[in-house]
């Protein structure tokens, strides 16, 4: 521990004390006691360190002056420091551990209200607990029942850091309780600090809690739910937390109860109790004493309910657990499917394998307005459908796919297709956008299935008409968009689109490309991108084709939109443009096809955004358009359009307002190092290699023409732009890529002097403070310049030596600068002591000026 910080500790004790009200930043108390427990985390004893703690400690428990924030930390440092046996014999030897822990003492001084208050005795506790001498005080002191009677405090803070701490509590006392077992010897019982007393200790504190659930769970009286809901979610967390015996002790002793909550399908309760049931499940093994059989049949009971709703959650909540009994998740699939059947007519479910009487009260439900909540959840758990065994289905998953267009076409107004279903429920999902974006959300789950491929046809059409409609919402055009890629993904054959069908396609994403809703136009350029990276498929000729060609006509179709795209007054879509015309011609960029006029005009409008865009977005949507073509390129070479205008946009992005685009330009500047000094192959372990060939004549030659090459492109220039920026990130990343240069061309065998590889540095303002960088760490000619810039001359644009200036910017140290955090100095432990002394110094004057206020650093 800092030296200074444990002589300025005393004092910070003394003014948290005697302050008679919190500090003005309560967070500086959580502050102190997380540098707090970092020391005790190295194991450094807090008494020894800061013997002044103690006393402290002591004062404020006996004078309850202090605020309740203050009163909190005082319990939660309590229970830091007694969390080691010899802090807690300190403790106990003072008796401050009696008068902290005791509620009756902040009782009866009326602080017992404040909910901080329970929270610092409650994460005191917690902290306190952690080994059997201080379980021995928590039982001694009867500390058990206030903590039960916490678990559901009316602050739900509260509830739940005591719903915490005793999951805590338990754990310690299974902890505790296994030492000794496994043919440990009673030596080794007592060397352990466990006991017969100890044991006692858990044993009991096991039985009240087991007591205490098993009379809670089941409410008396309405006015108990809430009660009763809390106490399954602490069974819940309980079950999954402890191993056997005490999980089985445990749930012996709430079976019953179960049991009769299951019987009674209280609403309020279903969901924490399916809760509780599937914890139970997939916790207990097959050699667990307690049978499987048991908590089986009571989920069976749970979703054997005749509620609708209760029955419809119970069986999401199953399908979302993922678990693997198989007649479980084919009952809850059937209870999911049964909605979809009786509203639109296709038969999913086997009306011999549902209650009738569930039937019945469903229909009754789904003609009511929550039959638009119910559907949704029904259909959010397809996904978890759509993997089960096709044999564990009540029927073939294309039936479903058949299901769920039907309700699409319901939500548009059709009903010719469900004239079977139920009737009362069309005015509910007619318009509903909620209902369309969770159908599709389900038919692209769906597409995943094998059997469902050859519905492709219906699929596509469905959805070209969602696209056409007028009414389709922005956010259900982008689900279509979305469904339409993921089942041409998946299905390698087109050929039984028809002709018809694909240009309502084409009609439709041309007159969505125009819509006057701005994210209608950028789903439908996005959706121009997916496409273009779509898998090859096969067409009705037999022949292999893109996707993006055998439906819209490729990139004779794409590229006018999004070349138009580019003009759109909303940052988004043009954005989405620049990254959607990458995707469209990233194939031509890697098959090397000669550039086009085309693809000139766009190169040049490109550059215009990256100069002239007043929204970031597009600017970094240009300079990943250039990171992607260069990527896709397999030599510079091949792409001179691009070697062309690489050093303007590295020029304009590296001078960028935006830390984003400054980023990506570093990132583009990367690749042209990487393509122009290639990490070299590692040699073999016994090859000989003649030193006189280290560092021959050619390999100098090729190198300085790399180092040219590189310079020539502007990417040193964007270095050490880079180097210089304000914003840190982009500084990092500008010094990273400097000393990967710097190892490439600096070897440390190689020759100090410079050999003419030299970089232009303008008049701009980051050309000057490399200059007074080098002017600082050097003695050379370069004082000139920073003499001239000191005495407000104008300087000119020079040049400087490349290996030269990666010597002397001290690169290193730089590094070592930015990759600290940047309020490492003032958010230090030290800082924060001073802080709460100035910060007490001025509450103690409330009549200090406005505007004099001390900020308190975030530490």
């Amino acid at each position: 521990m800092d030296s200074e910080c444990v002589s300025i500790l005393p004092r910070v004790c003394e003014v948290l004390a005697a302050s008679g009200s919190s500090l003005p930043d309560d967070t500086s108390l959580e502050k102190l006691l997380d540098w707090l427990t970092t020391i005790t985390q190295t194991g450094v004893s807090l008494l020894e360190a800061c013997p002044c703690l103690l006393d402290f400690l002591s004062n404020v428990a006996l004078n309850a002056a202090p605020g309740p924030g203050i009163l909190s930390f005082t319990l939660k440092l309590a229970g830091l420091i007694g969390g080691s046996e010899d802090g807690f014999k300190a403790l106990e030897e003072c008796s401050v551990l009696e008068l902290v822990f005791a509620p009756h003492h902040w009782q009866e001084s009326g602080l017992w209200e404040d909910p901080s208050l329970r929270i610092g005795w409650i994460q005191g506790l917690k902290a306190i607990l952690q080994h059997s001498k201080a379980l021995g005080f928590f039982v001694q002191a009867d500390l058990l029942e206030p903590l039960l009677q916490l678990q559901t405090d009316s602050s739900l803070f509260v509830a739940s850091a005591a719903n915490q701490t005793l999951a805590h509590v338990l754990l310690l006392c299974q902890s505790l309780s296994s030492v000794g077992r496994d043919g440990t010897n009673k030596r080794d019982v007592e060397h352990n600090g466990v006991g017969v007393e100890t044991n006692q200790n858990c044993s009991g504190v096991v039985s009240k809690v087991s007591e205490y659930l098993n009379e809670s769970l089941v409410p008396r009286e309405t006015s108990r739910l809430p009660h009763s809901q809390q106490i399954l979610k602490l069974l819940s967390q309980l079950l999954v937390q402890v191993r056997p015996p005490l999980r089985e002790t445990l749930l012996r002793a709430v079976l019953d109860s179960l049991e009769e909550l299951a019987t009674k399908s209280c609403s309020q309760l279903t969901l924490p109790l399916v809760d509780v049931l599937l914890a139970a499940n997939s916790s207990l093994g097959d050699t667990d004493r307690i049978p499987k059989q048991r908590i089986g049949k009571l989920l069976s009971l749970v979703l054997d309910t005749k509620k609708p709703t209760d029955v419809v959650q119970a069986a999401a909540a199953l399908m979302r657990s993922r678990q693997t009994d198989p007649d479980h998740s084919a009952h809850a699939a059937r209870v999911l499917l049964l909605p979809l059947d009786i509203v639109t007519g296709v038969s999913l479910v086997d009306k011999d394998s549902t209650d009738e009487e569930l039937r019945i009260l469903m229909t009754e439900q789904l003609q009511s307005k929550t039959c638009v909540s119910m559907i949704c959840m029904c259909l959010t758990n397809m996904p978890q459908i759509t993997v089960m065994a096709p044999d564990r289905l009540p029927c073939p998953q294309s039936l479903v796919v058949r299901a769920v267009l039907s309700l699409l076409r319901l939500c548009r107004g059709d009903c010719s297709s469900s004239s079977a279903g139920c009737v009362g429920v069309f005015r509910y999902v007619t318009g509903s956008s909620k209902v369309q974006k969770c159908a599709m959300e389900a038919l692209s789950a769906l597409s995943k299935s094998p059997e469902v491929k050859i519905g492709l046809a219906e699929v596509f059409k469905l959805l070209t008409e969602y696209l056409n409609c007028p009414l389709s919402e922005p956010s259900v055009l982008q689900k279509s968009y979305k469904v339409l890629i993921n089942w041409i993904d998946v299905c390698t054959d087109l050929s039984c689109i028809s002709d018809q069908l694909r240009e309502d396609l084409t009609q439709a994403v041309r007159k969505r490309a125009c819509d006057t809703r701005w994210e209608a136009r950028d789903s439908t350029v996005e959706f121009l991108g997916h496409l273009a990276e779509v898998r090859s498929c096969r067409t009705s000729g037999g022949e292999e084709r893109e996707p993006s060609n055998a439906l819209l006509g490729g990139r004779a179709f794409a590229v006018p939109l999004l070349k138009e795209a580019l003009q759109d007054p909303e940052s988004y879509v043009r954005a989405s443009s620049i990254a959607a015309l990458a995707q469209t011609l990233t194939p031509s960029w890697q098959q090397g096809a000669p550039v086009t006029q085309e693809q000139v005009e766009i190169v040049t409008r490109l550059q215009e955004i990256l100069s002239q865009d007043s929204e970031g977005f597009a600017r970094r949507a240009v300079v990943k358009y250039f990171i992607a073509w260069f990527s896709s390129c397999s030599s510079p070479t091949s792409c001179p359009l691009l070697v062309q205008h690489v050093p303007a946009v590295l020029s304009q992005g590296a001078a960028d307002l935006d830390w984003e685009v400054k980023l990506h330009t570093l990132e583009l500047a990367e690749l042209l190092l990487d393509r122009a000094f290639p990490d070299p192959a590692p040699p073999h372990p016994y090859a000989v290699t003649p030193e006189g060939l280290i560092h021959g004549e050619d390999e100098e030659s090729a190198l300085l023409g790399s180092l040219n090459g590189v310079v020539d492109r502007g990417v040193v220039s964007a270095l050490f732009c880079g180097l210089v920026d304000c914003d840190r990130p982009v500084a990092l990343k500008a010094c990273q890529l400097l000393l990967r240069l710097r190892a490439a061309v600096c070897p440390p065998t190689a020759s100090a002097a410079d050999t003419g590889v030299s970089c232009k540095l303008p008049g701009r303002s980051w050309a000057q403070e490399i200059r007074k960088i080098q002017g600082t760490n050097t003695d050379s000619e370069g004082g000139s310049a920073v003499g001239s810039e000191a005495r407000g001359e104008a300087v000119e644009e020079s040049s400087v030596g490349v290996r030269e200036a990666l010597r002397s910017l001290d690169l290193d140290e730089k590094l070592s600068i930015l990759t600290q955090s940047s309020d490492h100095v003032y958010n230090s432990p030290l800082s924060l002591l001073q802080d709460i002394l100035t910060a007490s110094t001025a509450h103690s004057h409330p009549t200090s000026e406005p505007g004099q206020e001390v900020i308190v650093d975030c530490y």
